[in-house]
């Protein structure tokens, strides 16, 4: 969250604003810096409740600031089948591999243990899959002899910061459709 607000403020994300940040977690560290960056933020926790009763009341919080594009980031749970529709192909995540290899929880860890020699990150389009909507973006990130699921995991979140900007300037600022499970620019890449 951070590393997109210091894009659309440095300019890498053109012609955007951040309107809102949702938290589910009132201690999230976004929350505070958010807040500091002087962002509208609400804390809309889970409370023990069912997830449709939730998701509610995100809706209507994201429905009210306008919000034209959700990125997701953090935000470690499966959304529904009527949030993803309701924001249908305007809800980018960012993942820890090159989709689809390692989706879920832990593809760091996941990499290592199939003995990959290169992983990467993914920024998608959520689509009611986990971690399976078309592809928008990708970075390679070599896997090292002596990596740990700390080091690597550590690269790779280099790599989702500079990746994800690209990846929400791109969506905001070129015209682009979706055929099959393909992200097709109208300009050259």
């Amino acid at each position: 969250m951070l590393a997109l607000s210091d894009a659309v403020r440095n300019g890498v994300i053109a012609n955007a604003e951040i309107v809102l940040v949702v938290s589910d977690k009132a201690d999230a560290a976004g929350v505070d810096l958010a807040r500091e960056r002087g962002l509208n933020t609400v804390v809309i926790e889970r409370r023990a409740r069912q997830r449709e009763e939730h998701e509610a009341e995100v809706i209507e919080a994201l429905q009210k600031s306008n919000v034209d594009l959700i990125c997701l980031a953090g935000y470690m749970r499966v959304l529904s089948p009527r949030f993803v529709e309701t924001f249908s192909l305007r809800i980018l995540n960012i993942h820890p591999s090159l989709l689809p290899s390692f989706p879920g929880l832990k593809p760091q860890r996941q990499a290592l243990e199939h003995g990959v020699k290169v992983t990467g990150c993914t920024v998608h389009l959520v689509d009611n899959a986990l971690d399976g909507g078309p592809i928008v973006a990708q970075r390679a990130v070599p896997v090292f002899d002596g990596d740990s699921e700390e080091s690597l995991s550590a690269r790779i979140l280099e790599q989702e910061h500079v990746l994800y900007a690209e990846a929400v300037n791109k969506i905001v600022n070129i015209d682009y459709r979706v055929e099959a499970r393909r992200v097709l620019f109208s300009q050259p890449q």
